[in-house]
């Protein structure tokens, strides 16, 4: 299942993501482009984009969306 973050800068979509992957709180840099992590919950595996959110950015974010579940 294909997920993805999107919302403003320093929003904290990073800090979730290696939340949920990882188990804990890292430290983290402004996103430049995107991460993509597979994250695994219950026996479900999902494949989670994490996209930057500045200002430049974000004109690209509806190119993200095709194949997206969530």
């Amino acid at each position: 299942m294909r997920i993805l973050m999107v919302g403003l800068d320093a929003a904290g979509k990073t800090t979730i993501l290696y939340k949920l992957k990882l188990g804990e709180i890292v430290t983290t840099i402004p996103t430049i482009g995107f991460n993509v992590e597979t994250v695994e919950y219950k026996n479900i595996s999902f494949t989670v984009w994490d996209v930057g959110g500045q200002d430049k950015i974000r004109p690209l974010w509806r190119h993200y969306f095709q194949n997206t579940q969530g």
